[in-house]
């Protein structure tokens, strides 16, 4: 079996590694004319991390990025709601990692081209055109050198929000759904808080901000690479995307600080000082698509954004990506092309549906919201608000809803 992976991100790059891992030849075709380390940080969940552990890719993942260590909910006076434990520290048999995107990707693309061969990778291959019948698919791409033609047994789409594959069969969608909030993101070096370790999401119903160590470098002792994000809700949802819906928008540290007045106080970082310090930052608006019916048409079929673009809520994006890899490869592993196709969807379309539903409702960020409905000019005694056990009980709900429960990863 041979089969062809139109996109070369996390999702692709996974998928070429795990049919490889069960002796299925596969090839990654990328528009781009390189695979850059692009974008910020993500966060990458326990039963991600077991499946690129499974991959032998765990030592490369502690080289480049952090086990995170915990996750604390703040309101924007900066007071606490929770404090979780995360990956190793909270039980798990896998760690849950603090990554810059771009390193997770060279990573997997390193380990791709090692295993499979330079080969396996082509770049500069924009998809112009596919068709399928009984025995494969031929797909047309543009490339420097001309128009070219690949055969394969199977074609995936990982092809991002914006799929070709995507709009061949669903036709043209129009722009991504665009939920009124914008996400203004940077990341620069900066001294560690907390244990080193630590992520804090904080804020309310405006603005919300994320904050997290992302790497270390040996050569800047005393510091750690910091990504952060600022979300503010600029509208309702009804207006045109404000700009384009990718990362390439440099955004201004004035813009950010509109929306930073808006989370009113945090006390292990100078948020100012650290948005100034950043070189710059990339606006992005929070979209995602509705969920599709249909994933798969005989020996074609989608694959991460391509097949199910979420709100970055919950450190679910880049996961589900793999686990959609995983789960692919499995199934071409034991069926043929086209029921393992079939299979496939049935095992991850209604999974994925639910998270992205979820996360339009806020996800686990909506322990915050709640506190702030509850007490929108603070607390003196959170469990006159809401105890702990309803909090924890609401995050604890959402994780075991996308899958990476302790007790659904140690097993």
């Amino acid at each position: 079996m041979r089969v062809l992976i139109v996109g070369g991100g996390i999702g692709g790059l996974t998928a070429a590694l795990a049919l490889h891992a069960r002796g299925i030849e596969s090839v990654v075709c990328e528009q781009a004319s390189e695979i850059r380390e692009l974008g910020v940080g993500i966060n990458t969940l326990p039963h991600a991390i077991k499946e690129l552990s499974l991959l032998g890719l765990l030592d490369d993942l502690d080289r480049v990025g952090i086990r995170t260590s915990e996750l604390i909910y703040k309101t924007a006076r900066g007071q606490p709601i929770l404090r979780q434990p995360r990956g190793i520290d909270a039980g798990y048999e896998y760690p849950q990692f603090s990554i810059h995107r771009g390193k997770l990707q060279t990573v997997l693309l390193d380990a791709v081209r090692a295993r499979l061969g330079d080969g396996a990778v082509l770049t500069g291959h924009k998809l112009t055109g596919f068709d399928q019948d009984k025995a494969g698919v031929t797909a047309r791409f543009e490339t420097p050198e001309g128009e070219i033609e690949l055969r394969a047994d199977v074609m995936v789409g990982a092809d991002g929000i914006h799929s070709t594959i995507r709009r061949h069969y669903r036709g043209e969608e129009g722009p991504p759904s665009w939920n009124g909030i914008l996400m203004w993101r940077g990341a620069t070096w900066w001294p560690p808080f907390l244990t080193g370790r630590s992520m804090i999401i904080a804020g309310g119903m405006k603005s919300k901000l994320v904050l997290y160590p992302i790497g270390n470098d040996p050569k800047r002792p005393g510091e750690t690479l910091m990504n952060w994000v600022v979300c503010a809700k600029i509208g309702d949802g009804s207006m045109p995307i404000p700009g384009r819906d990718d990362w390439s928008r440099v955004g201004t540290v004035d813009e950010v600080m509109t929306h930073v007045d808006d989370i009113l106080s945090l006390d292990e970082v100078d948020l100012e000082a650290l948005i100034s310090a950043t070189p710059e930052n990339y606006v992005y608006p929070m979209c995602d698509r509705e969920p599709l019916r249909r994933w798969s048409w005989r020996r074609v079929t989608l694959l991460g954004d391509a097949a199910h673009p979420m709100y970055p809520v919950g450190s679910n994006g880049a996961s589900q990506a793999i686990l959609d890899a995983v789960i692919l490869a499995d199934c071409l592993a034991e069926l043929s092309p086209v029921e393992a196709l079939k299979t496939y969807e049935k095992a991850r379309r209604s999974a994925t549906t639910k998270i992205v539903r979820a996360n339009r409702k806020g996800g686990p960020e909506r322990v915050i919201d709640l506190v702030e409905e509850r007490a929108p000019d603070g607390f003196d005694n959170l469990n006159d608000i809401a105890n702990g056990a309803e909090l924890t009980a609401l995050v604890g709900a959402y994780q075991s809803m996308a899958g990476f429960a302790r007790n659904q990863v140690n097993n």
